[in-house]
């Protein structure tokens, strides 16, 4: 490092603003990937004031240093590693003696700190007021206010943090130690700390490791041993009860101890959001709100992104006439228009989708409901193996896979993030309740769709259970599960200009990463569906799905509902187009691709041209083959991972030609 360049990180629980403030500070300047040897993301950015380099570390969201999670371990791994010359650790104004959890648990770590205070703007719209300067007096460390969107805010939090890499200053566990010695558990603390090193361990105090080693913390156990006598350690670990309780207990009473005088609240809170509370997180009436609730939120996304996604659909109408104008070789207009323009409509139109759900589903996390759907759901995907924050992104999937990858971003275990990505590819997405019921309506008559869409669900009820058996040994280890940890925020308005900020910056961030991968793929399939004469039968994809139709029926799709099986990848929409021009044999199937654009009767088409069996499993293979090109850009963009992108994908393409080989064969037996 050098001289110029100084190293921070943010410590702080879930929900706390962190990384807003870590947004705030760093803009652009970020990357992102995964600490070594951990499924765990690792977000790093950097900033510049008066001269010197401030590279910042965005630390997994936690609500304490314990080893409970592997995201609990890099956080404190980090901060012991002398990684960071000085932490800051973030806490919520609005609910300060819940959220200073944190910092008690932080005290006796050597590492300088300073507190930070966000959400000042929620505490004072309830009315409480925090002395910042009485409570700095009071830890002996720098604490300043803020406002984590609102850069102007910053100044104190700039001041502070030069001044601090000036006189660093350490947070004391002094007064918190006496409440270890002198509770119901005082013997055990003074056994344990008899048995750590007098000098510590790493950035590690003796009075934080032992109150670790009372809580019983496996990590701990194993770093203590390893420089002190392991006998004595392990029969410690053995003869005493955990002692977490008892130091949470003494950790509350530093707490209310520490903003005893500096806290004070002189308005009540609203009846009306007490009431609506109670029933929003009860057993009875919790989970049918949140479901209503974001239904309705998928719905107004809809609403949101119409006017965008409607202009990025008449961006292929408007382009190709002047592509073509231009008096190109006749191939390459075919390329130019088939791969940048269509690229350029598609991008554009599910970026303004993600722009919908952003802007609907962050102002629900904005105001403080978005924890609660959390709460109420937390039980039935411990089932799964995930926690309650996996329902969200499994909800909105029903409107869109992308929005459903782009919400697992709320979920503090990356390993978790990516299950809950594999199991919402297996929701029904808005595009294809549009596609199917119109397919098999004309196939199977309108009970006959409602039959299918029946079917369509209970399919997806048991391919979610296989899927989280299937990854969660992987990605959600039994042993590594624990329930759901996590403060409910307080109700208070929306900061709409911050909001708007981050909506657009995702949706073009969207825009931007998702262009390129798009276009790439676009050329791919262009390729292989060219045809010199217009005419499909000269193209290789033709060619290649004549010759493979023995194999295709064994999965009971002949080789034109294969075909349209596979352009199913790139949208669910393009499959009308698509099985169009196969069954009628007009046209191009990439422009069909492309533009969705399906002869009227395509339905009646279909169900004179194949067997019942074969639309049925060629239905379901639609349903559950990879949702679209644009899901598989947001999973690659939310995982950062190529290998688990390709892994769900090839999973999700084999399980949806086994639902369809096994769908044709037993439903033989019947039409």
């Amino acid at each position: 490092m050098i001289a110029n360049e100084r190293k921070i990180a943010l410590l702080g629980q879930p929900n706390s603003g962190k990384s807003t403030v870590f947004n705030t500070l760093t803009g652009a300047h970020q990357h992102v990937g995964n600490w070594p040897g951990k499924t765990v993301e690792k977000v790093e950015g950097e900033f510049t004031r008066n001269g010197v380099k401030y590279l910042v570390a965005d630390l997994p969201g936690t609500y304490s240093l314990s080893a409970n999670s592997d995201e609990e371990i890099v956080t404190r791994d980090y901060i012991a590693s002398g990684g960071a010359e000085l932490t800051c650790i973030l806490a919520d104004a609005s609910q300060l003696e819940r959220s200073l959890f944190m910092l008690a648990d932080y005290a006796g770590i050597n590492t300088p700190a300073m507190l930070v205070l966000t959400m000042t703007d929620v505490s004072k719209a309830q009315g409480k007021s925090v002395d910042a300067e009485k409570l700095s007096q009071k830890l002996g460390i720098p604490v300043v206010s803020l406002v984590a969107p609102d850069k102007k805010s910053y100044g104190s939090f700039y001041q502070a943090l030069e001044e601090s890499m000036k006189a660093p200053k350490r947070l004391s566990a002094n007064a918190l130690t006496a409440l270890y010695e002198s509770g119901g558990q005082k013997a055990a603390y003074e056994k344990a700390l008899s048995l750590v090193p007098a000098d510590g361990i790493d950035q590690y105090s003796p009075a934080w490791l032992a109150a670790k080693l009372l809580e019983g913390d496996s990590v701990v156990a194993h770093k203590v041993s390893a420089v002190s006598d392991k006998e004595a350690v392990k029969a410690f670990l053995a003869g005493n009860p955990d002692g977490s309780l008892y130091t949470s207990d003494c950790k509350f009473a530093w707490i209310e101890n520490i903003l005893s005088g500096v806290v004070t609240k002189t308005k009540k809170d609203s009846q009306l959001l007490t009431r609506f509370d109670r029933a929003a997180i009860s057993k009875r009436w919790g989970k049918a709100i949140a479901i209503g609730i974001v239904l309705l939120g998928i719905i107004l996304s809809m609403v949101v992104a119409a006017p965008i996604m409607t202009v990025g659909g008449q961006i292929p109408t408007l382009l190709y006439p002047l592509v073509e104008s231009i008096g190109l070789p006749a191939w390459l207009t075919s390329f130019i228009n088939g791969t940048i323009v269509t690229a350029l409509g598609w991008v554009f139109s599910m970026a303004g989708f993600v722009f919908g759900i952003n802007l609907v589903f962050g102002l629900l996390e904005e105001v403080g409901y978005m924890a609660r759907v959390s709460y109420v759901f937390d039980n039935t995907m411990n089932k799964l193996g995930l926690q309650g924050k996996s329902i969200m992104p499994m909800l909105v999937s029903f409107g869109c896979t992308i929005g459903g990858a782009a919400g697992t971003r709320v979920i503090d275990s990356y390993g978790q993030r990516i299950l809950t990505i594999a199991l919402a590819w297996a929701v029904p997405c808005g595009a294809t309740f549009a596609v199917i019921p119109a397919l098999a309506s004309s196939i199977f008559g309108g009970m006959g769709a409602i039959g299918v869409m029946l079917l369509i669900f209970a399919i997806m009820f048991l391919h979610i259970m296989i899927t989280a058996k299937i990854f969660g040994r992987k990605l959600s280890p039994v042993e590594d599960r624990t329930g759901l940890i996590m403060e409910l925020p307080p109700y208070h308005k929306p900061r709409w200009g911050s909001l708007l900020r981050t909506t657009v910056v995702r949706a073009w961030d969207v825009f931007k990463k998702a262009f390129v991968v798009v276009v790439v793929v676009a050329a791919v399939f262009w390729a292989l569906t060219y045809s010199g004469s217009g005419n499909m039968t000269g193209s290789v994809l033709y060619k290649f799905g004549k010759a493979i139709e023995p194999v295709t029926k064994f999965f009971g799709m002949g080789w034109q509902t294969f075909l349209a099986f596979v352009s199913s990848m790139i949208s669910k929409e393009a499959v009308l187009g698509v099985t169009s021009v196969l069954f009628t044999g007009a046209g191009s199937i990439w422009e069909a691709t492309a533009t969705g654009a399906a002869d009227a009767n395509i339905g009646q088409i279909i169900a004179a041209s194949i067997f019942k069996p074969e639309a049925l499993a060629f239905l379901l293979a639609v349903n559950f083959n990879v949702p679209c090109l644009m899901a598989l850009n947001a999973t690659l963009h939310e995982t950062h991972s190529a290998k688990w992108t390709v892994r769900i994908a090839l999973y999700y393409i084999v399980t949806a030609l086994i639902i369809s080989c096994l769908t044709y064969h037993i439903a033989g037996l019947f039409f």
